[in-house]
């Protein structure tokens, strides 16, 4: 499940906040806009216009009246202006703003001849009329585009809910369990949402076929897993017995010990299988391992494995640390990357060492070119080694199970000069 930053709600919610957001905006601008237009336009255009009209009737009737309105009066005498304004008089014609507020007044003084007009422009009335025209209208269209928006972000949240209800449902699956998980949806709630519900059942129906391979496949791992080691113990005896005959020619005791030692990767590619076939790794035993211990009984295990040949198995432990995980995955792992490193040896030494978290098998092998390097880790890719052997398929496991297990396996290898491993174990303690 998408964590709640990520999730549709969310994205919805964002998109929504978003929007108000923009009307925010627009309506903040609209209102600057709309003021600079009054300000700028609408009032001086009005006292210009008073001004033209008033200097063409004055040109033809020298007593024609100053104008005088409710918000507009004019003077020639500055010595009649408010004295706020006449005590600071500017001596330029243009336009010329006082006071605050409901006081707000505009001076324009016109001079297009000898003559000096000034028109009193009382801007109160005007801005109230604004606010009251302007602003007030303003605020109902918000007020009506937020109601909207959040009328219809409810309706949204409501069409998703179920979405969401549904996602919840199938996060909360569990097909590990041997009963079957249903996904199931409260009524009436969900009966107005037919998609939703038809999915609901579609999903059930692909859990149930879910629920039945897992079923399959529970049984098959556990009759595997019987079945599979019954023959290879038989086996496995038969081979000692043979061993323990005194008078067994020598070609005959070298083809036991190959059957020994197919018994014995075949006891292991068995363990690793089920190991792998496990859903959960919650139902694998886990346990505070000492990493040392576990190296140590698979060095010794590949020194027995590695017949006559010259080879070294060392192990030089820097110091001790330990892990809560699984000593048979662990086993597994390490154990197959050992007896890798002693198979394609013919000679010199393998040496095991660890350096912190870190475990490192080195060898003096023939070594990989780059090519091989690259394709080590796919399945059925054998060694060119004279004592090549096994299915193929060791690395490949390895390879998975530090995926699985997030146990990071870095390779390094040059042909003539060996091979090094080295895996790192994040969570473990030095000790």
């Amino acid at each position: 499940m998408a964590s709640n930053s990520q999730g549709l709600l969310s994205k919805i919610n964002r998109a929504f906040l978003f929007q108000a957001l923009l009307i925010t905006v627009a309506a903040v601008l609209g209102v600057f806009f709309a003021k600079i237009v009054i300000e700028q336009i609408l009032i001086k255009n009005a006292i210009l216009e008073e001004e033209e009209y008033f200097w063409q009737q004055y040109r033809t009737n020298p007593s024609f009246p100053l104008p005088d309105t409710k918000n507009l009066t004019g003077y020639f005498d500055p010595d009649l202006l408010p004295r706020e304004i006449s005590k600071e008089l500017p001596q330029q014609p243009g336009f010329y703003e006082y006071g605050k507020g409901s006081e707000r007044t505009v001076l324009y003084i016109s001079q297009p001849g000898d003559a000096r007009l000034y028109l009193l422009y009382f801007r109160g009335q005007v801005d109230a009329l604004v606010l009251y025209y302007g602003i007030f209208p303003l605020f109902s269209v918000l007020l009506i585009l937020y109601l909207s928006l959040w009328l219809t972000y409810r309706f949204n949240h409501r069409t998703v809910s179920p979405v969401i209800r549904l996602a919840h449902e199938i996060n909360e699956l569990d097909f590990t369990q041997t009963k079957a998980a249903y996904i199931t949806l409260p009524t009436p709630a969900f009966e107005a949402h037919s998609e939703i519900q038809t999915l609901s059942n579609a999903i059930n129906r692909l859990g149930e076929r879910v629920n039945n391979f897992i079923s399959r496949e529970r049984n098959f791992t556990r009759d595997a897993s019987h079945e599979l080691r019954s023959p290879i113990t038989v086996i496995n005896i038969a081979a000692d017995m043979l061993l323990s005959e005194q008078d067994l020619p020598i070609p005959a005791h070298q083809s036991v010990l190959r059957i020994k030692r197919a018994v014995s990767d075949m006891e292991q590619l068995t363990e690793i299988f089920l190991t792998l076939a496990r859903e959960d790794d919650g139902a694998l035993p886990r346990e505070q391992v000492q990493l040392n211990d576990i190296i140590q009984e698979e060095v010794e295990l590949a020194s027995i494995l590695k017949q006559e040949k010259d080879v070294q198995i060392r192990f030089q432990p820097e110091n001790r640390i330990e892990l809560e995980a699984s000593d048979k995955v662990l086993s597994v792992l390490l154990g197959n990357l050992i007896r890798n490193a002693t198979l394609y040896t013919d000679q010199g030494e393998v040496m095991i060492r660890i350096i912190g978290q870190d475990v490192v098998i080195e060898d003096s092998g023939a070594g990989m070119s780059e090519q091989q390097v690259d394709n080590m880790f796919q399945p059925f890719k054998r060694g060119d080694g004279i004592n090549a052997s096994g299915f193929g398929i060791g690395l490949t496991i390895v390879k998975r199970l530090s995926e699985r297990f997030h146990w990071p396996i870095d390779v390094e290898s040059h042909p003539g000069k060996g091979t090094r491993f080295q895996i790192s174990f994040p969570e473990s303690r030095i000790k």
